[in-house]
């Protein structure tokens, strides 16, 4: 649209000001959480390119302006990794020197992000983590809008953008943008959009979206009149509105075209219109380039194969046209209103097309398919000699005909090793897809599968088990040493992907083939390890006894044996062996105190299964220091690798379990909601969420959050049939434990009794992991007593033998819920001294709370006191909120004097609560309440209501409890 402004579009202009003053002025004021969204939605040429200038006009031109990113996606770029990421970002990078390149982008994310960046050239040893770029791009972000803001990020043509691109455009949108100084306009073609941009187009707070619609005929009228003259003819102007359909690209070429031709706007010439906008259409434009000969259109062509921001120097070698043929077919084009002048990223004035609709028709028009193949191939090895990387060169590659070329094969699967090393696992498996239609050599076809399979490993389990099966059955087939990592990889994404069987089944296949060595060993462990992780399991106590002789028998430090020696203890744990032997084969797994070299979190041979099962076995053989000091390492590790996807939340599961173990239950519940939160979107129902799911409940039911708890396991379908693989902690006997809390004590019964059957049946008698024994006792205890005090016995039984203080611990409040009258208090007492020497601070609450109840019932309620008091201060440094608020009633219960529950009660409130507690005491209402303490106003209700219950009172004792006036 030209002239005089953008014709019916005030509404959208308005919006965006308003939107671009909320952000400049709210940045002013030092507000941060100021992100929105613009989405411009229609169809081509409706005018959003338009809105989008004006908006970026309006940023740069403000006393104080905005740092504006800019770029726009193109439709043969979209094989281009990191193409939009790189324009929005390069130019704000290129204004830095290296150092405050390093100081923006974090020392520990330079070496993941700056490949990706383009920055530097890729090392191609490793695939780096796709989430772990687009967290680095977050955070490189994040720092531009906090140092240079208010930041304004323009993406036009996002339909067309990469996918890698588009992939953190849509996280960094939906999960980053709300709490900085950004607002994010875009504009997209609805029809266009692919499925990976659903959630930035699904309803938010913090966004719109803004549906173009054509121009009025009063608005074609209007603009006809202002750029061919007031007497224009009422009827020339409405046959402009029929012929164009309101579009105002077509609208704003046919007014351009008519000034050219200096054509009088009267109904005479109407005629003429629909000639003028069919020129401007498809084939037609094809037809205008013929008329300026072959060296014309040979570099309109090349233009349209390089897409946007074009050398023209490259177009026209890509045309193979001299020098002065290309300056001549410039001028033409200019003159046809086909291309305009665009900045290139090194700043020097490159070509670009008027409009995309433009640069489609033409590359369409190339009618002879090796035209086109020509040209990209002209393109890909000019990108290649002029020093190029393969990476750069690949989107041309991947538009050549098939034609059995090796040389094409060998450059797309090194461009996928280079896509791979920047975290572009999509573009890198496009790569070596076009690399099979070629196709390989006989001889090769096996590796490209192999390379296929673990190029989508990150991201598409089921492509992976697809193409790594391929591999191991292709004939000829791969090296022994690549069948053996095809054969783990395949393991491991059977395994992640909640096929725990048949990634034994493969590994077992293969093991029957392999000859004695290293490698044999390697698959040793990992058959072990994916029997291990199956509950269900037939001959479970068959395989236990094999594992036990292959330890013994392997007597070397090389990394397959130290990974079986991990096997063997942990599978001691779960037989509920004695802890010393468990502790005294861990830790030979380690060299110098720190992993063994094969076996460490990063290594892509094992995957993290390997020290996870360390972690595990320390967690569980009350070693909690020796495991939150490993999972840390892991989190270090993972970081400088930029591992932050599955890997990481794996992790960061792991931490949670052993702080809720620990006793730090907020912590865990922090910890492990996090996780949830990232977990979903690496996909439902995987082994990992069940995991996930599982502690954070456990947490939740520590806490006394019930409630939350069962809602978790409902809005998670965390209930029968749970599915037959492992589950940390057991979800069968969780889920026993969960009914049981609810009071619904005969299906606890019915569960916890099916859950013990299974673990027996495996010789799995560890009472922690998987405490069924105890929970099934006090379920069945008014109905069976003897039972469930045989129950307990056994389970005591079995904890002594294992002969840790919390499993011990544990057992003997069991015995203590259902003893006979008289035995509890001394039961307890035990369970006291035996927990209060373990690292299980909340099991240690547990039982002093229980001790002092029992003391209580007895008649002996100064004992109870002491017992319930100190529970209580315990239960709120474990944010075992439930626990306080049980011990406080016991503790009123007993008798205790108002002033000693008072000073109690201030004690176990913890620094928020007691801080909304002084502020409610003293009248201030709860909005109030939250704006004093800058918290959400839900925040302090909920921090109120948490301190009513812990003390004891409501509004109308608060301000006694606190002391004040």
């Amino acid at each position: 649209m030209t002239g005089r402004g953008l014709y019916e579009r005030e509404e959208f202009t308005a919006q965006a000001e308003q939107a671009l003053d909320a952000l400049c002025e709210g940045h002013r004021r030092g507000r941060t959480d100021l992100g929105g969204m613009l989405l411009y939605s229609g169809p081509a040429g409706i005018g959003k390119t338009s809105l989008l200038a004006q908006l970026r006009r309006s940023a740069v031109d403000r006393e104080q302006p905005c740092t504006v990113l800019y770029a726009r996606g193109g439709e043969r770029s979209r094989e281009a990794a990191f193409h939009v990421v790189r324009q929005l970002l390069q130019p704000a990078l290129a204004k830095l020197d290296d150092r405050g390149r390093t100081e923006l982008i974090e020392a520990s994310q330079y070496d993941l992000v700056a490949p990706a960046l383009g920055l530097v050239a890729p090392t191609v040893n490793a695939p780096s983590d796709p989430q772990g770029v687009r967290d680095a791009l977050d955070w490189m972000v994040s720092q531009l809008a906090v140092r240079n803001g208010p930041l304004l990020v323009i993406v036009d043509d996002v339909h067309w953008a990469d996918i890698e691109s588009l992939n953190w455009l849509t996280s960094f949108a939906t999960g980053r943008v709300a709490g900085l100084p950004v607002l994010l306009a875009a504009a997209f073609r609805p029809e266009e959009m692919p499925s990976e941009a659903e959630p930035l187009l699904a309803p938010d707070s913090i966004g719109c979206i803004l549906q173009l619609h054509d121009l009025s005929p009063a608005a074609v009228e209007e603009l006809v009149r202002n750029e061919l003259g007031e007497d224009a003819d009422d009827m020339f102007c409405r046959q402009c509105w029929s012929i164009t359909a309101g579009n105002p690209y077509e609208l704003g070429a046919l007014v351009a075209k008519l000034k050219d031709r200096q054509l009088a706007p009267i109904n005479e010439n109407a005629g003429q219109l629909r000639e003028l906008v069919a020129a401007g259409r498809g084939p037609a434009i094809a037809r205008r380039l013929e008329k300026y000969g072959p060296d014309t259109y040979r570099f309109a062509y090349a233009l349209a194969v390089l897409d946007n921001a074009i050398d023209p120097d490259i177009a026209a070698r890509v045309a193979v046209i001299t020098p002065s043929a290309a300056a001549t077919a410039i001028q033409w084009l200019r003159e046809e209103r086909l291309i305009k002048d665009e900045t290139l990223p090194d700043g020097r004035i490159g070509l670009g097309f008027v409009h995309p609709t433009i640069a489609t028709a033409i590359y369409q028009s190339m009618l002879f398919p090796n035209i086109r193949t020509a040209m990209h191939g002209k393109a890909a090895a000019e990108v290649i000699d002029n020093g190029g990387s393969m990476a750069a060169a690949s989107r041309h590659l991947m538009e050549l005909y098939p034609d059995d070329d090796q040389l094409v094969v060998r450059q797309l699967r090194q461009a996928a090793r280079e896509h791979l090393a920047v975290g572009a696992p999509d573009t890198a498996r496009r790569c070596l897809e076009r690399a099979l239609q070629e196709p390989p050599a006989d001889e090769d076809r096996a590796e490209v599968l192999f390379e296929l399979g673990c190029s989508a490993l990150l991201t598409d389990l089921q492509a992976t088990i697809n193409h790594l099966r391929a591999a191991m059955e292709a004939s000829p087939g791969l090296s022994t040493e690549l069948r053996e990592q095809a054969t783990l990889r395949l393991g491991q994404a059977l395994g992640h992907s909640n096929q725990m069987a048949e990634a034994a089944e493969v590994t077992a296949v293969e093991l029957a083939r392999t000859e004695p060595g290293l490698g044999r060993t390697r698959l040793q462990a990992a058959y072990f390890m994916w029997r291990a992780f199956l509950r269900e399991e037939p001959d479970g106590l068959e395989r236990s006894r094999r594992l036990a002789e292959l330890s013994e028998s392997l007597t070397g430090t090389d990394s397959g044996s130290r990974a079986v020696r991990v096997m063997r203890a942990f599978d001691l744990t779960l037989r509920g062996e004695e802890s010393a032997q468990v502790l005294a084969l861990t830790e030979r797994a380690f060299d110098r105190g720190r992993l063994a070299e094969g076996i460490g979190w990063t290594n892509t041979v094992w995957g993290f299964e390997i020290p996870v099962l360390i972690g595990l076995t320390y967690i569980y053989n009350d070693r909690l220091d020796l495991a939150i000091a490993l999972f840390n390492q892991a989190a270090d590790e993972y970081e400088v690798a930029g591992w932050s996807g599955g890997h990481l939340a794996f992790v960061n599961l792991m931490r949670g379990l052993a702080l809720c173990r620990w006793g730090r239950l907020d912590d865990a519940e922090n910890f492990l909601r996090d996780t949830l939160r990232k977990s979903d979107r690496l996909g439902r129902n995987t082994p990992l969420q069940w995991d996930i799911v599982a502690a954070l409940c456990d947490t939740l039911m520590a806490r006394g959050q019930l409630d939350e708890a069962v809602q978790l396991a409902e809005d998670y379908s965390f209930k029968p049939p749970f599915p037959p693989v492992m589950v940390v902690p057991d979800a069968p006997t969780l889920y026993g434990r969960l009914l049981l809390a609810q009071g619904r004590r005969k299906e606890a019964a019915i569960q916890l009794e099916e859950s013990g059957r299974q673990l027996d049946a495996k010789d799995w008698h560890y009472t922690v992991w998987a405490p069924w024994s105890g929970p099934l006792a006090v379920a069945i205890a008014d109905e069976d007593p003897q039972r469930a005090r045989a129950l307990t016995a056994e389970a005591l039984k079995r904890a002594e033998r294992i002969g840790t203080n919390s499993a011990v611990g544990t057992a003997l409040r069991w015995c203590a819920a259902v003893a006979e009258p008289g035995k509890a208090v001394g039961l307890l007492r035990q369970a006291v001294e035996r927990l209060g020497q373990s690292p299980a601070a909340y099991e240690h609450t547990l039982a002093l709370v229980d001790l002092g109840a029992a003391l209580r019932r007895a008649g002996r309620p100064r004992e109870a006191a002491d017992a319930l008091e100190q529970g209580i201060q315990l239960a709120a440094q474990c944010g075992a909120d439930g626990l306080v608020i049980r011990g406080r009633a016991e503790l009123q219960a007993s008798g205790t004097s108002p002033d000693r529950l008072h000073a109690i009660a201030l004690r176990v409130l913890n620094e928020q609560e007691r801080a909304v507690a002084e502020l409610a005491a003293v009248g201030v209402p709860t909005q109030r309440i939250a704006q004093e303490l800058d918290i959400t106003e839900k925040a302090a209700s909920r921090l109120l209501a948490s301190a009513y219950r812990k003390v004891g009172t409501g509004p109308d004792g608060l301000s006694a409890v606190l002391g004040l006036d």
